[in-house]
């Protein structure tokens, strides 16, 4: 490390540097969502299915994301326990259009929530309702009583509707998160 890069961090200059989990059945749009938050200079043309996961970063305004993307797939979705302890902050991503997987989406989330490495942590917890801009997509409010989010009284929490190949929504919901990540 530098004498800049000690003076900045002394200062306060430097971006903190958060870890997300990045979670959510497969198709959800996960990568897409992640890989459009990177800057246009380093984005993936060819999205691709994740197999494990993948570990991305993306800065904002104040805060620096390493974001762990863990693949939905069912034979995966065992492994994103391991990286609870880590995690500051929780991107769950739920496509809005399969209304026939919304159950198991739900049925993940509630495993998340009593994990014992999550349900006595204040870990804030962003839903991106996507895939808005398919015909059969539900809005975020009806997401929202699928999910029955309502129901999580100890944690902040807070769902934007997003379309990722368009980008849009996404932005909404990292300004939210950076407000209520306790690093």
């Amino acid at each position: 490390m530098g004498l800049l890069d000690r003076l900045s961090g002394l200062l306060g200059l430097r971006k903190k540097e958060v870890h997300v989990l990045c979670l959510g059945l497969d198709n959800s749009g996960k990568t897409t969502i992640i890989n459009k938050l990177k800057p246009s200079n380093a984005q993936s043309q060819d999205i691709v299915p994740t197999i494990g996961f993948s570990i991305e970063k993306f800065k904002s305004s104040s805060l620096s994301f390493t974001v762990f993307d863990m693949s939905g797939q069912g034979r995966y979705r065992n492994l994103w326990e391991h990286y609870y302890k880590e995690g500051q902050a929780i991107i769950f991503v739920i496509d809005s259009s399969d209304r026939l997987r919304m159950v198991v989406a739900k049925e993940e989330l509630d495993t998340l929530l009593n994990h014992p490495d999550i349900k006595h942590r204040r870990i804030p917890i962003l839903f991106f309702a996507n895939k808005m801009d398919l015909r059969d997509a539900v809005t975020s409010v009806k997401v929202s009583q699928l999910l029955c989010l309502e129901n999580i009284k100890d944690k902040p929490w807070h769902i934007c509707a997003s379309d990722a190949i368009k980008g849009e929504g996404l932005q909404e919901g990292v300004d939210w998160l950076q407000g209520y990540i306790v690093y």
